[in-house]
């Protein structure tokens, strides 16, 4: 009964006095009944809820463990990736991430398929200050080392050095792409001799090139002989035209995407070339 319904015209004495107490009684039972039943379905639907979270987690992990997730459970794994997210750039360890400079705003990811894989994918990231998170502007196939990564690179292994490394110098057979900022040489000794690891013709490999500042003296041509870590450790590392083949140690990408990455690299922009397997 509503507290706000209207009077009768003939008011009662005594047994309305009764009726209200019962009535009064009735709803206090009535009310602790429906605060029992709404606490025990909130209990309730706190336990299914509870129940539905570690359903999903459990469905995590084991999604995870069916996609070859490495240590840790399946929630640490999509934490790990979600930062990686967050950061822009995918595939990359925290550690190799660490060693980004902080100051650096245009970036070459190259990633491999596998340690000793020739094969993987090269993109180029920009940011306009640091700290802020890494933006793809192009992604293509890529090539490097005929076997794969190290990062204990020696001369004649047919491996890329894995790293992170500046990009500081450009030259090639061609003239630089309009807008090139990096320093260019354009020269005509960048012509290959020889034939590529699988006996693939190097022709036109060398129209544009980067330096990658791996064993190199900076600031000068990338045809420049000098290894300032000596010898033994190899050089010469260049980012070129793909020759449809493995490498000695550069990274080969097609050639217009050799055309787009020397018209955005920016030597105020502290361009730098990250590279390896994927993970690494």
């Amino acid at each position: 009964m509503s507290k706000h319904a209207r009077p009768r015209s003939s008011p009662r004495t005594g047994p309305r006095t009764r009726t209200r107490s019962r009535s009064s009684r009735n709803l206090v039972v009535a009310a602790a009944v429906g605060l029992l039943t709404c606490s025990a379905g909130w209990a309730y639907a706190v336990h299914d809820r509870g129940d539905r979270e570690r359903r999903t987690e459990a469905a995590l992990d084991a999604h995870a463990r069916a996609g070859g997730a490495g240590t840790g459970t399946g929630a640490r794994a999509a934490r790990g990736a979600e930062r990686e997210d967050l950061s822009g750039l995918p595939g990359v360890s925290d550690a190799t991430r660490a060693r980004i400079p902080a100051d650096a705003r245009q970036l070459v990811l190259v990633t491999g398929k596998a340690k000793d894989s020739s094969e993987g994918t090269a993109a180029l990231y920009t940011r306009a200050q640091a700290g802020e998170r890494w933006s793809p502007v192009g992604s293509w196939p890529a090539r490097n080392g005929a076997k794969g990564w190290s990062t204990e690179r020696t001369y004649g292994d047919l491996t890329s050095p894995q790293g992170v490394f500046s990009l500081t110098d450009a030259g090639g057979l061609l003239a630089p792409p309009p807008g090139t900022r990096l320093p260019y040489d354009k020269d005509s000794s960048f012509v290959p001799s020889g034939r590529g690891v699988d006996g693939e013709s190097l022709a036109g490999s060398f129209d544009y090139v980067v330096a990658v500042d791996f064993n190199r003296q900076r600031g000068v041509s990338p045809l420049d002989p000098t290894k300032p870590e000596g010898e033994a450790k190899g050089g010469n590392i260049w980012l070129h035209v793909d020759h449809d083949g493995p490498s000695q140690g550069c990274v080969g990408i097609p050639k217009e995407a050799m055309r787009k990455v020397l018209e955005t690299l920016d030597p105020a922009a502290k361009p730098v070339i990250v590279m390896g397997p994927a993970g690494f």
